[in-house]
C-alpha cells in the first residue's frame, strides 16, 4: 500500500487531497503501489535553504525531490521509503500538478528527455481526471470513460 503524508508550512491554502491522488495515480501508473512517501508545501524561505544547502544555489525554487530507495531493488520485506517531494506555492502558484509530477519522476530516476515524456503523458491524463473529481457523478458518463494514466510500456486498452 502506498502512503503518502502532505505537511503544509507554506502559510497558503493547498489542495492536500488533490495532491495525493495524482501521486496516487503517477507512483500507480510507473508499478509504484506500495511505499511511503512525503509531499511537503513549504514557503519560499524554505525552500531558498533547502535549495541552497543541497545544490548550493540560494534562490527559491518551485519543486526540490529528496528520494531514498526509489525505484532500486530492496530486499525481500524491506519497505520502501520513496522520499519527499518539496513544492513551494510562492514560486508556482496554483501550477502545482507539473511540479508536482517532476517530482515523483525524479523520485523514481527519471531524467532528462524520458523525465519530460512521462510528465507530459502523465499530466495531460491527470489534468483531466483532477478538473473535476465528480465528473461520472454528476453528468452521469461511465467511470470507463474518464481518462487514465497509462503503465509505462502499456497502451491504453479501448473498450467498446
Amino acid at each position: 500500500m502506498l502512503e503518502i503524508e502532505v505537511s503544509n508550512r507554506s502559510g497558503v491554502a493547498v489542495d492536500d487531497e488533490g495532491a495525493i491522488e495524482l501521486a496516487r495515480d503517477v507512483l500507480a501508473a510507473e508499478g509504484m503501489v506500495d511505499g511511503e512517501l512525503g509531499i511537503a508545501f513549504v514557503d519560499a524561505k524554505e525552500m531558498r535553504a533547502l535549495k541552497r544547502e543541497h545544490l548550493g544555489i540560494d534562490e527559491p525554487t518551485d519543486v526540490l525531490s529528496f528520494p531514498i530507495d526509489g525505484a532500486s531493488p530492496l530486499p525481500e520485506g524491506e519497505p520502501r521509503a520513496l522520499g519527499d517531494v518539496v513544492l513551494c506555492p510562492e514560486v508556482i502558484g496554483d501550477e502545482w500538478h507539473w511540479p508536482l509530477v517532476h517530482g515523483l519522476l525524479h523520485l523514481l530516476g527519471q531524467l532528462g528527455q524520458q523525465l519530460l515524456a512521462l510528465r507530459v503523458r502523465h499530466l495531460g491524463a491527470a489534468r483531466e481526471c483532477l478538473a473535476d473529481p465528480r465528473r461520472a457523478a454528476a453528468d452521469g458518463s461511465a467511470d470507463e470513460d474518464r481518462p487514465r494514466l497509462v503503465r509505462r510500456g502499456q497502451e491504453p486498452s479501448s473498450s467498446g
